[in-house]
């Protein structure tokens, strides 16, 4: 999956919406079709996702348009994929997982509709709103490889905060090995890693210190909620000019190093060998990938 640094949720029933979360500069859009939909709406709302895909794809292409369909037990699933599966989507945000039964079922949806209305490709987000899900997520992970983002869970409101009863904090010590979970399991299963909400729409400092506390446990991207959001998520997962230049200027270091017959070497005050490296040349091709360069 595209390293996507931002995921903005719009109610799928605000087409309007969905044009400023674009052009507030969003890597990825989640058309919604669950719980921001009132529940008499949600059958209309079908129809008003699909165009709105339509146009948004026209406007970006090379953005990622994804639809949070309502989950497998309201059985209504299928029926939203039926409408919103098309050659203009990106992939699905698949609620309520629990299991990876729970991913292979909605890979089999995924085959049908794919298949049904000329898509391909459809990849998935995970959330983790369970207390299974938390449990199972290395099977999750694995499970497909249709799977290619999981999120690590925190809200103050949402499902996973009721489900495990923490009292939510602005450090989210709560959720660490909660999301930790999360983040291991992408890194085996090599999924794109999202770090979940933050819901106090005018804090920006605060949102600032929690996207930047993501990005030091290891994750890449970040669920976002309201358009004002997404600058400030995007620079923080965004690699800096200088974070660029110290990486190269390492690598170039202990290749120089190892052509003079040495494998560590002394780089701006600190010991640095070949696995140091590695490291840096990961780091730069996922620098690459964000930046686009």
């Amino acid at each position: 999956m595209h390293p996507y640094r931002s995921v903005l949720f719009v109610p799928g029933h605000k087409s309007a919406w969905a044009r400023k979360a674009l052009a507030a500069g969003a890597d990825a859009i989640v058309l919604d079709l669950e719980d921001s939909v009132p529940e008499g709406l949600k059958a209309e709302s079908r129809a008003t996702v699909r165009a709105t895909l339509a146009e948004l794809r026209a406007e970006a292409p090379g953005a990622g348009l994804f639809v949070r369909p309502n989950a497998l037990d309201t059985g209504t699933a299928g029926a939203d994929l039926e409408e919103v599966v098309g050659p203009g989507l990106t992939g699905l945000f698949t609620p309520k997982i629990r299991n990876a039964a729970d991913v292979l079922r909605w890979e089999t949806l995924i085959d049908w509709f794919e298949t049904r209305n000329g898509a391909s490709g459809l990849e998935m987000i995970v959330p983790v709103e369970t207390v299974d899900a938390i449990v199972n997520c290395h099977e999750i992970a694995g499970a497909s490889p249709r799977v290619g983002a999981m999120i690590g869970p925190t809200s103050a409101h949402a499902d996973i905060a009721r489900a495990v009863g923490y009292r939510w904090s602005p450090e989210g010590t709560e959720t660490l090995y909660l999301r930790s979970r999360i983040l291991l399991a992408c890194r085996q299963h090599g999924l794109h890693a999202l770090t979940g909400l933050w819901e106090d729409l005018a804090d920006l400092d605060g949102l600032r210190a929690f996207a930047d506390s993501g990005l030091q446990l290891g994750f890449r991207g970040q669920i976002v909620i309201h358009p004002s959001h997404v600058p400030v998520v995007n620079e923080v997962f965004t690699p800096s000019d200088a974070e660029v230049a110290y990486h190269r200027d390492l690598v170039a270091a202990v290749e120089k190093a190892v052509a003079e017959g040495q494998g560590a070497v002394r780089f701006r005050g600190q010991h640095i060998d070949l696995a140091h490296a590695d490291k840096a040349r990961d780091w730069l091709e996922h620098a690459r990938r964000v930046r686009g360069a």
